[in-house]
């Protein structure tokens, strides 16, 4: 069996909460290496824990927030400045596409329309539908977080592991269906108890944990309200850097 494995290139909020980088978690299965979400300072976690940016094949994105998609212009840009030949392939809600040129056209005037060595596609997930991409199968279920476009909880099936994450929601059932006899889910976390519209607390988890249903639970996306207490939390949590097996 292919272990998958797993490092937490940022765990933060939108804020730097802690001086936690934003959302970005790599994956290796084999030859593949991907990304789940790629926050703004995506390419510093990858800089700064030992991955290289040019390896990327593929880039899974949750929703269209910054903290979670922002990276993809400097990894852009650095892969055309490094000399990048690896086609780069970004999934993501409707409309991805254009968000991320217009992206690249606020940070770097005429980068949208540069021509590189690499090729970059896009592609676009749909509510409920499984797609394939360079061998892994991707689900995406509707999470409750405005974002200008829809915004997915994942669930993304690797060889015989299978990986749920949450992206930023509230509760909503079809977190259910993303974590269920999951090998791992990993769940935003954004505050202790303080109950709050498009975001997930701990004691909502504690709560729902049974009906989740997956094998392992790691929370990330934590503000300082978490931080602060991270002693009384039962569950895993990731760091910045850390790493994990499946």
């Amino acid at each position: 069996m292919d272990k998958i494995e797993i490092q937490f290139l940022g765990t933060g909020d939108a804020f730097g909460s802690g001086g936690r980088l934003q959302a970005c978690i790599h994956v290796q299965m084999q030859e593949l290496r991907f990304l789940i979400d790629c926050g703004a300072s995506a390419l510093i976690g990858m800089k700064r824990f030992g991955v290289d940016p040019s390896l990327i094949d593929l880039i899974l994105l949750s929703h269209l927030h910054g903290d979670h998609f922002a990276g993809i212009p400097f990894l852009i840009l650095d892969g055309q400045f490094s000399r990048r030949v690896r086609p780069l392939q970004i999934v993501g809600p409707p409309g991805v596409e254009n968000r991320v040129r217009e992206a690249m056209e606020v940070f770097f005037p005429g980068s949208s329309q540069v021509q590189r060595k690499f090729r970059v596609e896009f592609a676009e997930l749909k509510e409920g539908i499984t797609s394939s991409f360079m061998n892994l199968l991707v689900t995406p279920y509707a999470a409750i977080h405005p974002s200008g476009s829809p915004s997915y909880a994942l669930r993304v099936k690797c060889g015989e592991k299978e990986i749920g994450y949450s992206g930023d929601t509230e509760w909503t059932e079809s977190l259910v269906a993303a974590a269920h006899d999951a090998d791992l889910f990993i769940s935003e976390c954004y505050f202790f108890e303080r109950k709050a519209s498009y975001h997930l607390n701990y004691q909502v988890l504690k709560e729902q944990k049974e009906k989740l249903g997956c094998r392992r639970l790691i929370l990330t996306h934590m503000s300082e309200d978490v931080l602060s207490r991270l002693e009384s939390i039962d569950f895993e949590w990731a760091a910045d850097g850390e790493k994990i097996v499946l």
